[in-house]
This record gives C-alpha cells, sequence and structure tokens, in this order.
C-alpha cells in the first residue's frame, strides 16, 4: 500500500537587488532561482556553482549549497543533492530544513536509518513540524515500526487537524494491521480535508469491502473513478466488489477495462476467465486462463482444479 510523502522544499532566496549582470554570490544565487522558477535546471545549476566559488557569507554558501541540491534531485542526482545537502549543513547546522531535505533525498535512496536520523534532527531543531514527523513516520514504516510510524502520524495530526495526507497515511497503516474501522475513520477525514484524494476513496473501499460493505466499496469505487477514470487499479477493485454481489456483466466490463489499461494484470485476465466460464463462454475462459497463466504462471495451481470441473479441460 503506497504511502503518501509530502514534500516541503522552498528555495533561498537572499533579497538583494539583482544587477543585470551578477557579480556577488547572493546574485548568482538568486538569478539561479529565477532560472529554476522558469525550468532552466541546467543553468540554475551553474549560477549556484558560480555562487559558491565566490565564496560569501556562511549563511550564503548555506543557501547556495541547499538550493543546488533542490535542482540535483530534479534530475534525479541524489548522491550530488545528498553532498550538497551535507555541505549546507556545515555551513548552518541549525537550520532544519537542511535535515529535513537531506532527509527526503535519503530516503528516495532507501538508505532509511540515515533518512530518519536526518527528520530526528530535523524535529529536534524546530519541534512539532508535521510535515517531517508525516515523514519520518513513513520512515518508520518501511523500517516495520509500526508503533513508531503511528506515532509520528498521530502527532502530524494533532499539530494538524487538516493534514490529510497525514490521515491518509496512518489509515493505510492501520489497515495494514487489520484496524479497517480505524483505517475507514482516517479515510473519511482524509477526504473530508481533501475530497479529491483518490487513494483516500480506493482505500476506504478496500477496507469497506474486507468488512463486507460492498455497496459502500462500489460507492468509493465509483467516485474515485469519477476524480481519475483511468486507473486501473480501481477497476480491478470495483470488478472483484461487482462480482462478489454476483453481478457478473458489471464485473466483466470492470476486468475488460482492466487489462485494457494493463494488459500485465495476470489476476484480471483469470478473474475475467471464472466470470466468463459462469456465463458460459467456455472458449473465451480457456483463453484468458491462457494469457493469465503466461503472465504469472504461480495462478494455474490456483485455478487448475477449477478448470478441469468447470470446463472440463487440463489447465493451460
Amino acid at each position: 500500500m503506497k504511502i503518501l510523502i509530502s514534500i516541503m522544499i522552498v528555495s533561498l532566496g537572499l533579497s538583494l537587488a539583482q544587477a543585470q549582470t551578477p557579480r556577488t554570490p547572493e546574485q548568482y544565487n538568486d538569478r539561479g532561482l529565477e532560472k529554476q522558477g522558469n525550468g532552466d535546471i541546467d543553468g540554475a545549476i551553474e549560477d549556484f556553482t558560480k555562487a559558491i566559488s565566490l565564496r560569501g557569507l556562511p549563511m550564503v554558501m548555506s543557501a547556495a549549497y541547499y538550493n543546488r541540491a533542490n535542482a540535483l534531485v530534479s534530475k534525479n542526482d541524489l548522491a550530488g543533492a545528498i553532498a550538497d545537502y551535507g555541505k549546507a549543513i556545515e555551513f548552518h547546522p541549525t537550520d532544519f530544513t537542511n535535515y529535513y531535505a537531506r532527509g527526503l533525498a535519503l530516503m528516495a535512496k532507501n538508505d532509511i536509518d540515515a533518512a530518519i536520523a536526518d527528520f530526528s534532527k530535523a524535529l529536534q531543531l524546530q519541534p512539532g513540524i508535521a510535515v517531517v514527523l508525516n515523514n519520518r513516520g513513513n520512515a518508520r514504516k518501511l523500517k516495520g515500526d509500526v508503533a513508531g510510524a503511528l506515532n509520528d502520524y498521530s502527532e502530524a495530526i494533532a499539530g494538524n487537524r487538516t493534514y490529510a495526507e497525514a490521515f491518509y497515511n496512518r489509515g493505510a497503516l492501520l489497515q495494514e494491521q487489520n484496524n479497517l474501522d480505524g483505517a475507514i475513520k482516517d479515510y473519511s477525514s482524509a477526504i473530508n480535508v481533501s475530497p479529491k484524494l483518490v487513494d483516500a476513496y480506493v482505500n476506504r473501499g478496500g477496507a469497506r469491502q474486507a468488512k463486507g460493505d460492498l455497496d459502500g466499496a462500489l460507492a468509493d469505487y465509483n467516485q474515485a473513478l469519477e476524480l481519475k477514470a483511468d486507473d486501473a487499479g480501481t477497476y480491478y477493485a470495483r470488478a472483484t466488489a461487482r462480482q462478489a454481489k454476483h453481478d457478473w456483466k458489471g464485473a466483466l466490463a470492470d476486468y475488460t477495462k482492466t487489462v485494457q489499461l494493463d494488459p500485465s494484470s495476470a489476476n484480471a485476465y483469470a478473474n475475467r476467465a471464472v466470470i466468463e466460464a459462469e456465463l458460459g463462454k467456455n472458449v473465451e475462459a480457456f483463453n484468458d486462463f491462457d494469457r493469465a497463466f503466461k503472465l504469472d504462471p504461480s495462478l494455474r495451481a490456483i485455478h487448475r482444479d477449477y478448470i478441469e470441473k468447470k470446463l472440463h479441460r487440463k489447465a493451460p
């Protein structure tokens, strides 16, 4: 189940009047920010590098390294960005944003322990920042620290009752722990704050379906598809709910839409095959089982007996 990572990266301008041709580190830094804002990332990196080479005051050096690091992240140069955030910290070791930004880059590189350490340092410098707590919760979840993650999400929510991502992330973790009522409550809170948060509808639908509330699940899947009409996973989820209600026509249509959007969905082919078999479409069923097993051979053992009894044929 996905997590929602909140990005709170600010660009550090130095608020000095810019000359037409930059001469000072501050002016190069600010022109770099302007270029970055206009999408000229390489030009921005050049200007930040020039600002660094001119060796300004510590705050100026920290800002230039930090801004260059942000630009490098946008180019997916995580190693370079992490190094630059480290230099920014050297020049300004009490700025929590340097640690927070480096923590995000470290988490993107899957260096989870180091990311947690940076998020913790950021919170030591600036306690209670909800976005940092949310992302430390994400990192702790990735480490399998369920209690720590729940605590961080809850603290983030306590500090910001309109933080939809934190409600969503806590709900997802509760759902994984089979606390379906708690998950549904958190997804509902996320939706109340952010009515277009598609993943919250999909996950709440899954939790409701797990509780046997098929109508509630279908309502959530329908709303999710209104907001994002090309999501194969949501069509698949709605198909399973329709199948559970014996709405064969609706389920068949949704499985078909699923494989149109995601031709690699072996389970969608297999489930469509079951419905086709129930409807007496044996040739179509056999062909879909064949597609499913080619995509995922492990499904053959699951469906072998059904195929032999229902289709009176050996599994393909």
